[in-house]
């Protein structure tokens, strides 16, 4: 006999999981967009929006634990129920990137780019396609899906190599460059860190349908 109510509260919890990825994307693409732009009045307003990650987290990982503990779900209710909770938690970490990253704009301010941004814009866009795909993933229980949004990884992961490259050369031709081409460095770092907690969230939708657990990459 099937648990309705249960069934009940699962479907909502998704539906905050899905909310917030949405949530994350918003703000990975904000952040970036405000870099690019020197918008600064922007790039204060996506740290203030962090908090309303932050209390989605909150929430899905305590109707996670009353489902758990109160409901006692069985086989792929329980998968599903604790790969959520996982989830929020990487999806909070995306949000702190986020805001981290407008942090580091908002520390550049008015200075001219040492370099003109071109990598990071395509971190960014390379990371929110997959934070939509993996909505997708969720939405549709998609196994596949989600195993090849991870693997799109390697992509976020060469774009900051290149990042890193192009910084410390112009660090080393430069010295007075020094102290911009660090928060340039900061912000290709939390992008690639983005893409590895998209792995994981991947990795958790894998296992809340098959009970597989995998590490990709």
């Amino acid at each position: 006999m099937v648990n309705t109510n249960l069934e009940l509260n699962i479907n909502t919890l998704k539906q905050y999981t899905i909310s917030m990825i949405e949530k994350c994307e918003e703000a990975l693409t904000s952040s970036v967009d405000c870099m690019v732009r020197k918008d600064l009045e922007g790039a204060k307003k996506v740290i203030e929006r962090d908090d309303e990650i932050d209390l989605l987290r909150e929430y899905i990982r305590d109707r996670s634990i009353e489902l758990l503990a109160l409901r006692q779900p069985m086989a792929r209710d329980l998968r599903y129920t604790y790969a959520l909770g996982g989830i929020a938690i990487e999806l909070e970490r995306i949000g702190d990137y986020a805001a981290n990253i407008s942090q580091e704009t908002l520390r550049i301010g008015e200075q001219p780019y040492i370099k003109s941004l071109i990598d990071i814009p395509k971190m960014a866009k390379e990371c929110s396609e997959m934070l939509l795909q993996v909505k997708i993933a969720l939405e549709n229980a998609d196994e596949k899906l989600a195993y090849n949004i991870a693997l799109r990884d390697d992509v976020v992961d060469k774009l900051y190599l290149q990042i890193h490259e192009d910084c410390l050369n112009i660090m080393n031709a430069k010295p007075e460059t020094v102290n911009q081409g660090v928060r340039l460095l900061f912000v290709g770092r939390y992008l690639e860190r983005i893409g590895d907690h998209i792995t994981n969230i991947c990795e958790k939708i894998i296992y809340a349908i098959n009970g597989e657990m995998m590490e990709i990459g």
